[in-house]
C-alpha cells in the first residue's frame, strides 16, 4: 500500500500538472470500488475547477473553486496515471507501485481535461472516490484520524497520555490511524530500529525518552523518504522517468537474516508478524 511518503509525491505530481485547470469531462467505467460511486459523480465534478491538490495522511484531496472537494484514497493496489493528449509519456504512473504505464485493465477512473487526462487504475479495487461538498464536512471525515508526525499536535504530552495503561505493541500503534495518521507497515520498522525499540514493546513501558525517540525518528524517515522520492520497492519509474531511492536507505525492511547496519552492532535482521504484518527489526539492538 502507497504510504504518506508516496502519496505526498502523487500530490505534488498532480499538483504540477492539473492545479487551475478545468475538468471537461469524467468517466467511470467500474463503480464497484470499496465504496461505490454514485451515478451522480461525474455531474458533481465536470465543469468544476481544480483550485489546489493537497494531502492529509494517506487521502489524496482535489481542491475546487467553488469550496467542495474530491476525496480519493489509492488503497492497496490504485495507481494514478498521467495521459498527455498531444506527447506520448513513457511513463505516466505518478508513483512507484504496479506498472510505471498505463495498464490496459483496471482503469476505472478518468478525469478529463483540455489536455490530458487524470486515470485511476486500481487491480484490487480497495480504493475510492469520494464528493464532499464543503469544508466542514471534510474536516468532519477525518475526525476519527490521528495527527500526522508532522503536526505541532504529535508531541510528547500527546503520546505519554495515549498510551497510558495500553497494553498494545509499540507496532501496531505506528500502523493504528487514529494514534498517527500516514505511517503504515515500511516506515514503522524503519522509525522503531532507530529508536532502538523493539517492535513487541507493550506502549505502556515505552518511557518519556522512548517517546521523544518515536517523536523525532517518524518525522525524520518520512521527510527523508519524501525528499528521496518515497519507495520503490519495484524497479518502476514516474511520469519524470525517476525512481523513489528509499528503499536503499532501509536498514531493516525485507533485510531478514543479514547482518544489522548499526555500527559495532553483531545481531542479525528478524521477521515475525505482528497484527498480519510482516515486521522487521533487530535481535541485538532492538531487545
Amino acid at each position: 500500500m502507497p504510504e504518506l511518503p508516496e502519496v505526498e509525491i502523487v500530490k505534488q505530481s498532480l499538483s504540477k500538472k492539473i492545479e487551475q485547470k478545468r475538468i471537461k469531462k469524467v468517466i467511470i467505467k467500474n463503480r464497484n470500488l470499496r465504496f461505490k460511486i454514485p451515478l451522480k459523480f461525474e455531474k458533481l465534478l465536470e465543469q468544476k475547477k481544480i483550485k489546489k491538490v493537497t494531502r492529509f495522511s494517506k487521502y489524496l484531496i482535489l481542491n475546487f473553486n467553488d469550496n467542495s472537494f474530491c476525496l480519493i484514497h489509492l488503497g492497496m493496489s490504485g495507481t494514478i496515471h498521467l495521459i498527455n493528449k498531444h506527447i506520448i509519456n513513457k511513463f505516466t504512473n505518478t508513483s512507484f507501485y504496479n506498472s510505471p504505464e498505463l495498464p490496459k485493465k483496471h482503469n476505472h477512473v478518468e478525469i478529463q481535461f483540455n489536455d490530458m487526462s487524470v486515470i485511476y487504475n486500481d487491480p484490487r479495487r480497495f480504493g475510492f472516490f469520494r464528493f464532499i461538498d464543503n469544508p466542514k464536512e471534510l474536516k468532519k471525515r477525518f475526525n476519527h484520524l490521528g495527527p500526522e508526525p508532522f503536526f505541532l499536535s504529535f508531541n510528547l504530552k500527546y503520546l505519554l497520555n495515549f498510551f497510558i495503561n495500553k497494553k498494545k505493541d509499540i507496532k501496531s500503534f505506528l500502523l493504528d490511524q487514529k494514534f498517527v495518521s500516514g505511517i503504515g507497515n515500511i516506515y514503522a520498522s524503519e522509525i522503531l530500529f532507530l529508536c532502538k525499540i523493539n517492535p513487541k514493546t507493550y506502549a505502556m513501558k515505552l518511557s518519556k525518552n522512548d517517546c521523544k525517540k518515536i517523536i523525532y525518528y517518524s518525522k525524520s524517515v518520512l521527510k527523508k523518504a519524501i525528499e528521496k522520492g518515497g519507495s520503490s520497492i519495484r524497479d518502476f519509474k514516474n511520469t519524470e522517468g525517476k525512481n523513489g531511492s528509499f528503499q536503499k536507505e532501509f536498514k531493516v525492511y525485507q533485510r531478514e537474516n543479514q547482518g544489522c547496519s548499526r555500527k559495532n552492532c553483531h545481531g542479525k535482521i528478524k521477521k515475525i508478524f505482528i497484527s498480519n504484518r510482516s515486521t522487521f527489526f533487530c535481535n541485538i539492538c532492538q531487545k
